[in-house]
């Protein structure tokens, strides 16, 4: 199995990886705008044009479009990330020029029908409340507002009322001029197909798509950190403490991925067994890495009782400082499994490997051959994630509760203990 890679006319990236002993294929275009690339005043709407997207074409009805893909047993859905948008089906191989003429369809030739617009709103109205009042949705919007904050990086994907409500069918359509291009467009398949025939499928139905965006790439973003707290009445406190993380192409991506899962990345990792299992000090625990294309985040996010939040934050900063002292050969060797289990799992699954495909062409220009991934975790050391450690938990933290938080420690005194000698064990900090 190989990834086969063509380029258009127009500049439009085709790209395969032919799993011969399957009967279905798994594709999507995928388009290197989301969230981030939004002004000031269309807060929300890529979200918005992403559902939009099956509401209706030139030849299709919003039923059709649904109909059509479900009359051969199909499936077709799109999603919104803060850097990408994209939109994909899963067909039997037969019904493989189908799903593409329905995705060019829906790209070329979207309506964005008034009428459809405003039930659309609603919907998206309501998906802004129910996030609202799930608390460890809303904590997390509230962590990456904070943590880049006044960026349109940090911004909620789903937009606010005011804005959702504002857009009209022309918005929309502007948006996607400026955003759509072929340049930053790629057409991912994988499955039981053949690439040159997958090729000439995509150049009937794309070739003709507008080779060019029509606006500049986002600006640069950068992790700013701070404070934020919400007290409501809740069963739970959520609590996120982040720091700034690496981006996709810096020497450290690798290394924080797996250092998030050696802090909290499973049932043997250091938070899950120091904070859950020894002390019961919380129900959920766990660390992430997120990268970007310019910049990263790291955080560790937990969920408690109001009786132990002042116990618990102490606890966690205790094991951050101990990862920037030592880290053992085993927690790597554990860690480096895992990522590559997961790694070889998703290559199983046909709609996983198009999605990774089309990631590390958007992001790297060329798809990254297992044997290279392997090489690049082979490299760390326990040395190496080390050093990161206590550079990256002696940064500028982002500090996030929502639920009854009220003894949650000042940030300031947060602050301080990470940057002050570790102490065993962890002190309570004053409220």
């Amino acid at each position: 199995m190989s990834v086969e890679v063509s380029r258009l006319s127009n500049g439009l990236t085709v790209a395969t990886e032919t799993l011969p002993h399957l009967e279905s294929v798994a594709l999507g275009v995928w388009v290197k705008s989301g969230s981030r690339n939004e002004r000031d005043d269309e807060h929300g709407i890529a979200h918005l044009l992403e559902h939009m997207a099956f509401k209706g074409t030139g030849k299709r009805t919003a039923l059709q479009i649904a109909t059509d893909i479900e009359d051969v047993g199909g499936e077709i859905n799109a999603t919104t990330s803060v850097e990408t948008t994209a939109f994909y089906a899963r067909v039997l191989r037969d019904d493989l020029p189908l799903a593409i003429d329905i995705l060019a369809d829906i790209l070329m030739d979207s309506r964005f029908d008034p009428v459809e617009l405003e039930r659309e709103q609603h919907v998206i109205l309501q998906e802004i409340g129910a996030a609202h009042d799930t608390p460890d949705d809303a904590v997390f919007d509230r962590f990456t507002e904070t943590a880049f904050r006044h960026q349109a990086i940090g911004r909620s994907i789903l937009g606010t009322p005011e804005t959702v409500k504002s857009f009209t069918s022309e918005q929309l359509h502007r948006f996607m001029e400026r955003q759509y291009g072929a340049d930053r467009m790629v057409v991912v398949a994988a499955g039981g197909l053949r690439h040159d025939e997958f090729v000439r499928e995509v150049e009937a139905r794309l070739g003709s798509f507008r080779d060019k965006a029509d606006t500049a790439l986002p600006q640069y973003s950068h992790y700013v950190g701070g404070d934020y707290r919400e007290n409501r009445d809740l069963m739970d406190a959520q609590i996120i403490l982040g720091f700034e993380g690496r981006a996709y192409h810096v020497r450290d991506f690798y290394a924080s991925q797996v250092l998030s899962m050696i802090l909290g990345g499973g049932m043997s990792s250091r938070l899950f067994q120091e904070v859950r299992e020894k002390r019961g000090l919380c129900y959920s625990v766990y660390a992430f890495h997120w990268g970007f294309s310019d910049t990263g985040i790291f955080g560790i996010h937990a969920a408690t009782g109001e009786a132990d939040v002042d116990e618990l934050v102490p606890v966690i900063l205790g094991e951050l400082q101990k990862a920037g002292e030592r880290i053992e050969q085993a927690e790597l060797d554990r860690a480096r499994a895992q990522y590559r289990a997961g790694l070889m799992m998703s290559r199983e699954s046909p709609a996983s490997r198009a999605s990774q495909i089309a990631r590390q062409l958007l992001l790297y220009g060329r798809p990254i051959e297992m044997e290279e991934l392997m090489d690049r975790l082979g490299a760390l050391t326990v040395e190496r994630l080390t050093d990161l450690s206590a550079r990256l938990f002696t940064s500028k933290p982002t500090v996030t509760a929502l639920g009854p938080v009220g003894s949650l420690a000042p940030f300031e005194s947060i602050r301080d203990m990470l940057a002050a000698p570790r102490r065993t064990p962890p002190r309570r900090l004053a409220g």
